[in-house]
């Protein structure tokens, strides 16, 4: 493999390739870099513009799996690209120098399409570059990177001219290079050599979740004190345990078509939309219980409604900065879930309501400060939404009017 040097060192040994039998074909042409503008060249040139690149094919997903399920690294992931050039010839036309460099150049590559170690290092160590390609290691890739003419037509070039802003045409070929394979310096985490191989034969019956909801009815929102209720086909299984945020959990009841789980006290996952899995976990080895990751279902989608535990304003220091209204949830805010405030007075004439601009947490808490504008002193109705999930009001049973909760706005 090569590292994110490895783009700009194919360009520079394709200079290095070309450099010779350019100069033989058209006495003092040179190679080099720039955007294509035939009104800027005083001399012969063979011109090299990178304009694409494009995913490889055959080694895009080579190098998968790259991590664990904790995470870890198993080896450094590797991107293919292949590179599309736009090689264009300038000279005196009444010589013929563009069509002789053209010759030059497509005879070279085709009978040496390969890039060599050698020209990979002449490129390295060439004083042009200003030492920037010294620690480039393409020269190490297994794949050597191959040149091919592509095959545009009239119209295909047309259309690739035409993103050259007000540039004459000039005599041009396309070629692609083809494989870069580049990665990351990470330092992947050996796993300790097998000790024991053993072979277990189970049915496949991975199960599947079809449903989230509250064990309350469908229609009923999911909050903290909520049970949830999975419902899919083969939840069953040696060790069934419920996957959420990174965290096993173990379901109140389990059958083969559904699950139910009473969230704990305290909540230790995030309010929002949530994704949940059923894990079934198998016995291997020489354990005697199920420690081992058999099958997992599909993630089942469900949005975990935020309650407010205590909401209190702060004294407004004036209108242009607002009021600090801060808010207690019965779990944490995860860092970067953003947070809006909403108050409503409903026993105005006509009823007001106000929203506060989006507070984006920086801290794993309870609590969040969230700052309203313009908002009138009284007793207003609060909710909260983090990240788009809104907490709940209150209603009487009887008079069927929201009860609260409520802050009192300075």
């Amino acid at each position: 493999m090569s590292n994110y040097l490895a783009i700009a060192t194919v360009s520079a040994a394709l200079q290095q390739v070309l450099i010779g039998p350019v100069g033989q074909a058209v006495s003092g042409a040179s190679v080099g870099f720039n955007r294509p503008d035939p009104t800027a060249v005083t001399t012969p040139l063979v011109n090299i513009f990178l304009y694409q690149i494009t995913p490889n094919a055959a080694f895009r997903n080579a190098d998968l799996p790259t991590r664990r399920s904790d995470g870890t690294l198993v080896q450094r992931p590797q991107a293919a690209f292949d590179l599309h050039y736009l090689l264009t010839f300038h000279g005196d036309d009444t010589k013929l120098q563009p069509q002789l460099l053209m010759g030059a150049v497509v005879t070279t590559l085709h009978s040496q399409p390969l890039l060599s170690p050698q020209n990979i290092q002449s490129a390295i160590t060439s004083g042009q570059f200003n030492g920037a390609l010294t620690s480039s290691d393409l020269g190490g890739q297994v794949e050597r990177v191959k040149f091919t003419p592509s095959a545009l037509s009239l119209e295909e070039f047309s259309k690739l001219w035409s993103v050259f802003f007000q540039v004459e045409y000039s005599l041009s070929a396309a070629y692609q290079a083809s494989v870069v394979l580049m990665e990351t310096s990470d330092t992947p985490q050996e796993a300790p050599p097998v000790i024991t191989r053993n072979l277990y034969v189970v049915p496949f019956q991975a199960p599947t979740i079809s449903q989230v909801m509250n064990q309350a009815g469908t229609e009923q929102p999911i909050t903290a004190t909520s049970t949830l209720l999975i419902q899919g086909q083969n939840l069953r299984g040696q060790n069934t345990l419920l996957l959420m945020e990174g965290q096993e959990f173990s379901p109140t009841t389990v059958t083969d078509t559904q699950i139910t789980y009473a969230f704990p006290t305290p909540l230790t996952i995030h309010t929002g939309v949530q994704g949940i899995q059923v894990v079934q976990k198998m016995v291997m080895g020489g354990d005697t219980t199920p420690q081992h990751r058999g099958f997992e279902s599909n993630v089942g989608p469900f949005v975990l409604r935020p309650t407010i535990q205590t909401i209190t304003a702060a004294a407004a220091v004036s209108p242009a900065t607002g009021t600090n209204v801060t808010v207690t949830l019965t779990s944490n805010i995860g860092i970067s879930q953003r947070a809006v405030l909403v108050l409503n007075n409903v026993s105005a004439s006509p009823a007001t309501a106000f929203t506060s601009l989006p507070v984006v947490a920086t801290a794993e808490s309870p609590t969040i400060v969230i700052n309203i504008l313009n908002v009138p002193t009284g007793t207003y109705l609060a909710r909260v939404q983090i990240d788009g999930a809104e907490s709940l009001l209150t209603v009487d049973p009887v008079t069927k009017l929201f009860t609260g909760p409520t802050v009192a706005m300075p």
